[in-house]
């Protein structure tokens, strides 16, 4: 049981813990604070937080558990403000999609109280954001990724992997680097390949006409383009290597597509679609 529990940015992912944490009881009072007052005072009126306060160091004070669920951008500043108001047993998490800028912030801002900060990622989301879009089953089946460093303390650990247990995720712990290696992969990559798609496409002359011709596989790919844009500039810059080394590698693939596709080489295609289907398939559990 969570005595109190301390968000600071309650949209998706932040409203969404508190709700599920509600649901399975394992919550008594949950403290919001957040860059705009509305969400918050909607987040209130739809019970997913007990109150607001107007700033983050007031939000952490006496909470037993603390989650940052801010831009990436924002946690260095947020770290070193609430740093003076934790407890000696509080323990702090963050839902960030990079860990290793996060890490390195906390370690600088927290001092003593580094041991038990638990760096961690939950594998779920949608594009939509604020507290409206929040909802109590995100987590359920997905997986959360921690990764403590040699300093987190076991207790801290177990605190962070039983509180997203009760959400109904897995945990996992993974190396910091290979986190943001994978994550530049699987998340960052396809969702600025999703953002360029979009912008390419908004500048060419006959716009107008070609989104009025979008059928259902333009909108499934670029769905995610309508993620948060502060979030997605923040990812950006905090995975920097390796999200320009998976892009490096794209390009170097969608080189070889063009010139397949100059020389006319249908075997070629043919391979690449086959391999990439088998592959899609495989993620439904469809592998033959």
């Amino acid at each position: 049981m969570i005595r109190r529990l301390a968000i600071l940015g309650v949209g998706l992912i932040g409203g969404s813990l508190a709700r599920a944490l509600r649901a399975a009881g394992a919550v008594e009072e949950v403290v919001g604070f957040g860059r705009g007052l509305a969400n918050l005072e909607r987040a209130v009126a739809l019970g997913v937080i007990d109150r607001v306060e107007s700033s983050a160091a007031r939000a952490v004070s006496g909470a037993d558990m603390v989650v940052l669920a801010l831009p990436v951008g924002s946690m260095a500043t947020t770290l070193r403000q609430i740093a003076p108001q934790l407890g000696m047993q509080t323990v702090v998490t963050d839902v960030g999609s990079v860990k290793s800028s996060i890490v390195s912030a906390a370690h600088t801002a927290l001092g003593e109280h580094f041991p038990r900060f638990v760096p961690g990622h939950p594998i779920a989301g949608t594009e939509k954001s604020g507290v409206e879009a929040s909802f109590a089953e995100l987590f359920r089946g997905r997986r959360v990724v921690l990764t403590p460093v040699a300093e987190t303390e076991p207790d801290a650990l177990e605190r962070v992997r039983s509180m997203w247990r009760a959400t109904g995720a897995e945990t996992v712990v993974m190396d910091i680097g290979h986190h943001d290696e994978i994550l530049a992969a699987t998340s960052h990559l396809p969702h600025l390949l999703a953002y360029c798609l979009v912008d390419t496409l908004a500048r060419m002359d006959d716009s107008r006409v070609i989104f009025d011709f979008a059928a259902g596989g333009f909108r499934d790919f670029t769905r995610i383009a309508a993620s948060d844009p502060v979030m997605w500039r923040d990812i950006c810059l905090a995975n920097r290597t390796a999200i320009l080394d998976a892009l490096g590698q794209y390009r170097s693939d969608l080189d070889a597509l063009m010139a397949a596709i100059g020389r006319d080489d249908g075997v070629w295609l043919q391979e690449l679609f086959a391999r990439a289907k088998r592959e899609r398939d495989a993620l439904n559990g469809e592998r033959k």
